[in-house]
């Protein structure tokens, strides 16, 4: 299958995408409906949409914020001990 050889990340914001195009539609259908108001549109836009979709990329974009943080800290810790060892050496 094609999404088992893409990376996690990629596949999440496919995801993303396809659910902001689905609910764009909804949006439109509700702008356009006879009893539908544009105020409702843009509350399902948003209730639907943007809220979910942001909580979800921030929930799933966890793992790789704490991998750079991590990593960040060593780089400093790596360089913190090799400025130690050139000076300490003289």
């Amino acid at each position: 299958m094609i999404l088992k050889r893409l990376p996690t990340q990629i596949v999440m914001y496919l995801v993303v995408i396809a659910w902001i195009y689905v609910v764009l539609m909804m949006s439109v259908a509700e702008a356009t409906n006879s009893n539908g108001t544009l105020l409702g549109a843009i509350i399902t836009f948003v209730l639907y949409g943007v809220g979910p979709v942001a909580l979800v990329v921030y929930l799933m974009g966890t793992p790789a914020r704490h991998k750079a943080i991590k990593k960040r800290e060593a780089d400093a810790l790596a360089r913190q001990t090799s400025v130690d060892v050139d000076t300490g050496s003289q």
